[in-house]
């Protein structure tokens, strides 16, 4: 059981990210998507990299990184909630990124799935299946595009997640990546592209008279993207992880769709059909399968003393392909020997319980 501390800092987590999809609705009456994207993350960036010390990775990881979770996701997932896609169902249909992640692995990284992998990405496929089935109908408020740049968005998350394993890797002899300096640093690639993307789809006349109406409302709401979700959130987040195993915290990150879900219903007045209803509901057990059948595993298979996390690989030595991935808001990255003894060391802690670090 967690700390009541720590427990109302995950709620606090929880409740940040899940409010974030309602937030993106309401900025995106009033901002072009691209623009958006572009201030969102140049928020995110400035004045943070002033804060934290930059990762040593190789330029390509940073370009890849941004490319992909920045513009290739929220591109996506802005454009979709702008053409209509409720914002609750996207909370959810966006939480497909875990087996995503799953899928690019094994085709990537060689990464072998067990069970628990197999059987929710069945269930979870069988929701999304439901979801795009109800599209288009005359009770539906998803249509099959805005279903497809969703689930688009979620592919691109999923992508990334292999791109920060890869980036992880190639980090100099001796050091490890701090996922928090990664996530500030790497938001320096997105605002230009999305500038771009802004000029070809939206035209300048259209940005300028986005920007001389900008609302304290909407700067607050990019405000609360960038600072909130991404700094405060994912710090919170990568703390509480640090000092508690995975399997304490990650299950609450199941809540995000779900706060994602009333929040939309309380703030937007969204409603849901049932039959989206049921497919959001599978999309959730196939996760929570996943994730504690994962979390099971891992109690019989990883030496004492070794904790696993959404974002920080286990600091104990296993085989090759013989971790499992444990599922949280982040990332969905199963165990490789070769980066076993990568812990987080954001906002200035250390693991509590996890052993002795060699070489470092």
């Amino acid at each position: 059981m967690l700390p009541v501390r720590d427990l109302l800092l995950t709620l606090v987590v929880v409740l940040t990210w899940g409010v974030s999809f309602t937030v993106i609705k309401l900025v995106l009456n009033d901002v072009p998507p691209m623009l958006m994207g572009a201030l969102r993350f140049l928020l995110s960036a400035f004045p943070a990299i002033f804060l934290v010390p930059r990762p040593r990775i190789m330029l390509r990881w940073w370009w890849a990184y941004g490319m992909t979770v920045g513009v290739g996701q929220l591109a996506l997932l802005f454009v979709a909630i702008r053409l209509g896609m409720p914002a609750g169902a996207a909370s959810v249909i966006l939480q497909s990124q875990s087996f995503f992640t799953l899928i690019f692995a094994a085709l990537l990284l060689g990464e072998r799935w067990h069970w628990p992998q197999f059987a929710g990405l069945t269930v979870a496929a069988v929701g999304i299946a439901m979801l795009a089935g109800a599209a288009e109908t005359a009770t539906s408020t998803i249509t099959l595009r805005t279903f497809a740049l969703t689930l688009g968005a979620a592919a691109f998350w999923g992508l990334s997640n292999v791109i920060v394993r890869l980036a992880a890797d190639s980090m100099p002899p001796g050091e490890h990546l701090d996922p928090l300096a990664f996530l500030v640093w790497t938001s320096l690639i997105p605002p230009l592209p999305f500038t771009a993307l802004s000029l070809w789809f939206d035209g300048p006349h259209a940005i300028a008279y986005a920007l001389g109406h900008f609302s304290w409302g909407s700067l607050a709401g990019v405000a609360y993207l960038a600072f909130g979700g991404t700094l405060l959130g994912s710090g919170i987040f990568t703390a509480l992880l640090t000092r508690h195993p995975s399997g304490r915290v990650a299950p609450f990150t199941l809540l995000v769709p779900l706060v994602g879900l009333a929040t939309a219903s309380l703030v937007l007045g969204e409603r849901l059909v049932l039959v989206q209803w049921v497919g959001c509901s599978l999309v959730l057990f196939g996760l929570v399968v996943n994730m504690f059948g994962a979390s099971e595993r891992s109690y019989w298979l990883e030496p004492k003393g070794c904790q696993s996390s959404p974002i920080a690989l286990p600091s104990c030595n296993l085989d090759k392909g013989n971790g499992s991935a444990n599922i949280g808001v982040f990332t969905v990255l199963a165990v490789n020997d070769r980066l076993s003894n990568l812990t987080i060391s954001a906002l200035g802690t250390k693991p509590s319980s996890s052993p002795p670090e060699s070489g470092h």
